[in-house]
């Protein structure tokens, strides 16, 4: 009896034949066995073309195990061959059985045979489809499918959710969840099971499976329900169409946080959850929350000139703008002036802006239902910090889901954590602190104000009261510094608040004023 392992990597762990003398028919089993031997260890060391060098039809075997190979891609190959036995003048047959380690299935094992024949004095293992694979025929070939069906995430409305960036992608190798809420929910989209492939006999012209070989019961994945509305993100998705920039658009129910939409351009990074940047200008919704708890009014003279120097560093506003003697606050807030909110820096403790961000729920633990970057406004630490934070750089944070809960916030009056997974999720994050109800009332009339007279014109003649805040952030060390484009804002009509985020966009209200412009206007057809 002759055993023999043959691994992929090359080489043979044993070889040899036990039992009695060798007479003349275990000699030509011997003979027979050497290039068998051969083919075997170049299949497990998957060199399709070589190993059908040993066989009598070499362009067909090396056509059917490339396909092989090909399909079911194993990360190793064993092939242990057992006794040969003569089968007629220059022939003999042997058994031998292959193990593959199969990204995604497992472990697969099946037996087979393969014939051996002396042919003008050199001997040729014959090649049939069924020696690859006893169920192998011709024009059939071996491959993978899912093993059960894998659920999908969906929207609100039930349907498969369209935000790449969001679902993520699933390995085609393993089956398995490789980013996104594919990655986070693997195992309930694909019931928990271990492998995600089972072998199946194919058709090699149309890759059709013709036969199931895994008999393994297959599980059935749950589906994972969002509140994404199909709507609202088709509207968002269309409004960052053309963009040159990254970009991202995030909308969500004010009543309860839902998220209505996520969208970003391009995909790949979910910048509209998980992104960090500085938020510049409409940061400063949360900077007049402090000022006006402090007793800042709307009517209270607010002069904002060119520049602000703190401590030797110069803050200006956006082309060097100035508002005219006899300026409010409101004014301020409404046109976006930096250097009366730097100024105005003296009205608050180190703690301020820390402690009123955590009313709109900034820095806390958000439990969502899926990755996001909760914002940070650390305690400032000296002049120039604090004169930077009240103007939303320093390190100021937010993503764009964060500020788009900060309309929200004004909106309702209430901090209500964003939620995507609502099954998913444990327990929502309470703000520490609540903002005040007369905060939140004058907060709404000035960013009413910023779109009926400030610098989010861009909204104006829309339909729903939209009220909003724009914001241009300084990011980097360049000269002049480069900016980000921001916008967020609510609609006061509708249970509806949003942010705008365009990465290294430009200004607020020119340039991410437009594509709030369109997503509104998308949502109004």
């Amino acid at each position: 009896m002759a055993a023999l392992l043959l691994l992929a990597g090359g080489g043979y762990a044993a070889f040899g034949i036990v039992g009695g003398d060798v007479d003349e028919e275990d000699a030509e089993v011997v003979a027979a066995r050497e290039p068998l031997t051969a083919f075997l260890a170049a299949w497990a060391r998957h060199d399709a073309r070589k190993a059908a060098g040993y066989t009598d039809t070499p362009d067909e075997a090396a056509s059917l195990l490339t396909s092989v190979l090909t399909n079911l891609k194993p990360s190793r190959t064993a092939i242990e061959d057992g006794e040969g036995r003569k089968q007629g003048e220059g022939k003999a047959r042997f058994p031998f059985s292959v193990t593959m380690q199969i990204p995604g299935a497992g472990a697969v094992t099946w037996r087979s045979h393969a014939q051996v024949s002396d042919t003008s004095g050199t001997w040729k293992v014959e090649f049939t489809s069924s020696m690859i694979h006893p169920e192998l025929s011709s024009g059939r070939t071996l491959a993978l499918k899912s093993a059960g069906n894998r659920a999908q995430v969906l929207d609100a409305e039930g349907e498969p959710l369209r935000a790449e960036s969001l679902v993520g992608t699933v390995d085609p190798v393993s089956g398995k969840g490789a980013s996104g809420m594919e990655a986070r929910y693997d195992d309930i989209l694909s019931g928990g099971r271990k492998a995600g492939k089972s072998l199946v006999v194919a058709d090699r012209q149309s890759g059709r499976a013709v036969k199931e070989l895994d008999e393994a019961p297959a599980a059935e994945g749950r589906p994972v329900r969002t509140t994404i509305d199909p709507r609202v993100q088709e509207a968002a998705a269309d409004a960052l169409t053309g963009s040159d920039v990254h970009a991202a658009i995030v909308a969500i129910d004010p009543r309860n946080g839902h998220i209505l939409a996520a969208a970003n351009r391009p995909g790949g990074f979910n910048r509209a959850l998980e992104g960090r940047y500085p938020p510049g200008s409409v940061f400063k919704v949360v900077t007049a929350a402090a000022l006006l708890k402090g007793g800042m009014k709307a009517e209270t003279p607010a002069p904002c000139p060119k520049f602000a120097r703190v401590d030797g560093q110069r803050f200006e506003n956006q082309k060097q703008f100035e508002l005219p003697t006899g300026s409010t606050f409101a004014d301020a807030f409404t046109q976006s002036c930096n250097t009366y909110f730097v100024d105005a820096r003296n009205r608050l403790s180190d703690t301020d802006l820390r402690d009123t961000a955590q009313a709109f729920g900034i820095g806390g633990s958000w439990d969502v239902g899926t990755t996001t970057y909760d914002g940070s406004v650390p305690v400032t630490t000296s002049d120039n910090d604090k004169a930077a934070a009240t103007i939303g750089q320093a390190r100021v944070q937010a993503s764009p889901l964060v500020m788009a809960s900060v309309a929200a916030t004004v909106k309702s009056g209430t901090f209500s954590q964003p939620v995507l997974v609502p099954d998913a999720v444990k327990e929502k994050y309470e703000a520490p602190a609540e903002l005040d109800a007369g905060v939140a009332g004058e907060l709404r009339e000035l960013m009413r104000a910023t779109v009926t007279s400030g610098s989010a014109h861009a909204l104006k003649n829309l339909s729903g009261a939209p009220h909003a805040k724009t914001g241009t952030a300084e990011f980097g060390s360049g000269k002049p510094p480069r900016t980000h484009a921001w916008m967020i804002g609510y609609q006061g009509d509708s249970d509806l608040a949003w942010a705008v985020l365009l990465e290294d966009g430009g200004s607020g209200g020119a340039d991410a004023g437009p594509v709030a412009q369109r997503f509104l206007g998308n949502l109004a057809r």
